[in-house]
């Protein structure tokens, strides 16, 4: 909530620790890879430190996925994740389709496919994906069944 009559706090970042291992040359050209391929997530090379540090730019200037190498890593169980959001179901699918084919040529992509939950009014469809770092990303789309049928 703000005092100050400006916009509300919102999230801009995620961060998690990795071997300094994982951001080693080779393992950041893969994250790098897959995360621009599959989300378009870009990398913020003026940020980058080998074997330090990895910062993913995510479509805004304020959101970011900050790696950051520690000798005890972060440890997830599988469906620890941090989410996103779409605007339609076709955007969802679209993620969905990237992941499965970068898949085909890597088997270290983690996809938990398409599942809905149902509450009447707002149905969300999610996917989860993971590669390389601790946590999964969960995408959803919320399609407000009230209002789209308003809107008809």
């Amino acid at each position: 909530m703000s005092t100050t009559g400006l916009r509300a706090p919102r999230f801009n970042h995620v961060a998690m620790t990795l071997s300094p291992d994982m951001l080693d040359e080779t393992n950041r050209a893969d994250i790098i890879r897959f995360y621009d391929e599959v989300f378009g997530w870009k990398e913020l090379p003026t940020m980058t430190e080998d074997r330090r540090r990895l910062v993913l730019g995510c479509h805004t200037v304020e959101q970011f996925v900050f790696l950051v190498a520690d000798d005890e890593p972060m440890t997830c169980a599988r469906l620890d994740h941090y989410g996103m959001s779409v605007e339609t179901e076709a955007e969802l699918d679209e993620v969905l389709a990237r992941a499965q084919a970068f898949r085909e040529q890597d088997d270290r992509v983690d996809i938990i496919d398409k599942k809905v939950d149902d509450h009447g009014m707002l149905a969300i469809t999610s996917i989860y994906i993971g590669y390389l770092l601790p946590m999964m990303v969960e995408i959803q789309w919320w399609d407000f069944k009230e209002q789209a049928r308003a809107e008809t």
